[in-house]
């Protein structure tokens, strides 16, 4: 969803083509997350389906210039003006790791959290790097700085977050931590669902 109202954002401030709408894309958030000329092509296309964009002319050299319209550009004042709710349900992956690491009998969770904390301290590394190379004297080089602050907050939390983990598990006996195959069969069908936690 981000990039379908990024690229839109970005041509409400003019007609742009494809290779152009990456440029911009990139310019704005450092190259953090590329994008493919394909994806930028199919995300036009669906846009131009929902009525949010147009096909203007061609140039000389063959591009095609997209053009926002009035109900483009109103979804694009909807979207800078809600709040992101981030959502319960994303699946983290390191998350989950560690979550079945630590129930697997024989498995030692310490090494592979202190795996993990090692790629996490490296990443960390990088990002500051990569931050203190940057100059935000501009507004291209402003926009990089907030998404790689984003990053390094991010990578931050998450050594907290190892660091905590760490902690709670050596509080427990290893024993205690084991979970074996359950012997009662699972009922078809889907499971029942469980409320979801508001997170703060």
């Amino acid at each position: 969803m981000s990039v379908r109202q990024s690229l839109l954002a970005i041509l409400a401030q003019g007609p742009c083509y494809g290779h152009q709408l990456r440029h911009e894309f990139d310019r704005r958030t450092g190259s953090v997350w590329p994008l493919n000329v394909g994806q930028i092509y199919n995300t036009l296309e669906r846009l131009e389906r929902d009525g949010f964009v147009q096909r203007g002319a061609a140039d000389a050299q063959g591009h095609v210039y997209w053009e926002i319209t009035a109900a483009g550009a109103d979804d694009v004042d909807r979207w800078l003006l809600s709040p992101v709710a981030r959502g319960a349900s994303t699946r983290d992956e390191l998350a989950i790791k560690i979550s079945v690491a630590v129930t697997l009998p024989g498995t030692d969770a310490a090494t592979v959290i202190e795996r993990q904390r090692e790629e996490s301290e490296a990443r960390l590394r990088r990002l500051r790097g990569l931050r203190a190379d940057r100059d935000d004297a501009d507004a291209e080089g402003l926009a990089h700085s907030f998404v790689t602050d984003s990053l390094i907050f991010a990578a931050e939390a998450e050594l907290r977050w190892l660091d905590h983990v760490s902690a709670r598990l050596t509080r427990r006996p290893q024993h205690a931590l084991a979970l074996e195959l359950d012997s009662e069969r699972p009922k078809r069908g889907r499971p029942a669902r469980i409320a979801s936690a508001v997170l703060i």
